[in-house]
């Protein structure tokens, strides 16, 4: 559902290396998680997916579409929700759930149905007639997942999607993703939260300093580092130095 061959981008003229050849396949109904500490090109890497950065080299292919030569067609399968909550601040929640059916199509049916169930879950229902400028950071953030689940995309990139939600609402939007996936749909995501890539992920990746580290499931990365310990503490040990 998502590959990445051999992909690289730099920056400063190419004295930055932010991705450094990475190649990764993300397969259809899977969570997988990419982790690596800040500066490691996990933003990057997901700007590259979702077609907000071209790479130097190495082809990004989602849902069967080169991102490159089908960009519309990429981005038609595919929703994103980026670290900080990019919204339209001056629409109500309702206006902007609206906007972003009209963009991806869904039917009248359908969206009235998804928005109701988003809203009653993330216990919006009494906030979507207000605009969105007057929304704290986590109702910013439960808003934009919302839309983010509307068009019921094949493929979902989040970066960063756990900050600002309460304890309640991140239970909530774990089962959310779990639904998507089970349906067929594909979600990659980026955390520093160790404990939820360790629960939530079919697989996960490590990157640091632009190179893939580690990638599988959690008994294969512990197979390959020889320990019975947590993901947090492979994490440590691969991007130590």
């Amino acid at each position: 559902m998502i590959e990445l061959r051999n992909v690289s981008k730099s920056y400063a003229k190419g004295r930055v290396k932010a991705v450094d050849d990475l190649t990764l396949t993300v397969r259809p109904g899977e969570i997988f998680g990419f982790l690596g500490p800040n500066g490691a090109g996990k933003t990057t890497t997901i700007k590259m997916i979702v077609g907000l950065l071209k790479p130097d080299r190495g082809t990004v292919v989602v849902a069967g579409f080169d991102v490159r030569k089908e960009p519309l067609r990429a981005k038609a399968v595919t929703t994103y929700v980026p670290d900080t909550p990019a919204v339209y601040e001056r629409l109500t929640g309702l206006e902007y759930l609206n906007f972003i059916g009209d963009v991806y199509g869904v039917s009248k049916k359908d969206r009235l149905a998804r928005i109701e169930k988003g809203l009653e879950v993330f216990e919006l229902s009494s906030a979507v007639g207000s605009p969105i400028q007057s929304y704290s950071h986590g109702m910013k953030q439960k808003i934009v997942l919302i839309a983010a689940l509307l068009p019921a995309p094949r493929v979902m990139v989040l970066d960063e999607p756990m900050v600002g939600l309460d304890a309640r609402s991140a239970h909530h939007m774990k089962n959310l993703l779990r639904e998507h996936c089970q349906g067929g749909g594909t979600l990659f995501f980026s955390t520093h939260i160790m404990e939820v890539a360790e629960k939530v992920c079919d697989r996960l990746a490590i990157i640091h300093k632009g190179r893939l580290v580690a990638e599988g499931t959690m008994a294969e990365l512990r197979s390959r580092n020889g320990t019975k310990e947590s993901l947090e503490h492979i994490f440590l040990e691969l991007t130590e130095t």
